[in-house]
């Protein structure tokens, strides 16, 4: 039988063409938050998430949020992203929506500093690729004063479509079939009150 305690492990990413390649510890399989439960705010449980507003619809964009951004992410290339990426920049220019300009693929979005750090990707149970040396260096966001909340001006989402598929514990398909996922209501039609959060369906032109 198959073991079924969450456990937190590394799960790599990347953009269609490469140029792009991240590593996600995510906690598998997944304990679903309440639903009240303030995944945008300080201190978030990892969640997945769709929203409705006309961004996210229109890049396709699967939201994939870890607890603790300096710890659970990092860039394995590029390392300067803002300077390499496209960017699509929104909220007075801080929110910056990061996408490959050779492919397309958005990987992330991001608001905040960013650090080059000296790693050990096997200490940290990511499983090497040929040709690949353990110690290497690496983007993340900036760990000295990172508060979670785009109000404190730190922010990470990750696009589980960039996630790489066939990964053991990682799929799409069961997040969606046990109604893991969060659904937000931030359509930005009509001005009226948003929607509560909610798993199950999602909100009005949305999508699962």
């Amino acid at each position: 039988m198959a073991d079924t305690t969450p456990t937190r492990r590394p799960f790599r990413g990347s953009c269609h063409c490469k140029t792009t390649q991240f590593v996600i510890f995510l906690t598998l399989p997944h304990t679903p938050p309440p639903e009240d439960a303030p995944i945008p705010g300080p201190s978030p449980p990892q969640a997945f998430y769709r929203c409705n507003c006309t961004i996210c619809q229109k890049t396709g964009f699967f939201h994939v949020r870890v607890p603790f951004a300096p710890d659970d992410f990092f860039l394995l290339s590029p390392l300067d992203p803002f300077a390499v990426l496209g960017n699509y920049q929104r909220l007075s220019k801080q929110l910056n929506f990061l996408f490959c300009k050779n492919c397309g693929t958005r990987c992330m979005t991001y608001m905040g500093e960013g650090e080059v750090v000296d790693v050990d990707l096997a200490e940290l149970g990511v499983e090497l690729e040929a040709g690949q040396e353990a110690k290497t260096k690496v983007w993340r966001p900036k760990r000295e004063g990172w508060k979670e909340g785009k109000a404190n001006g730190c922010y990470l989402s990750v696009n589980g479509h960039a996630i790489e598929a066939g990964q053991e514990g990682f799929d799409l398909t069961q997040l969606v079939d046990n109604k893991w996922v969060l659904y937000y209501d931030f359509l930005e039609l009509g001005g009226g009150e948003a929607k509560a959060q909610r798993y199950g369906t999602p909100h009005e032109y949305g999508t699962y």
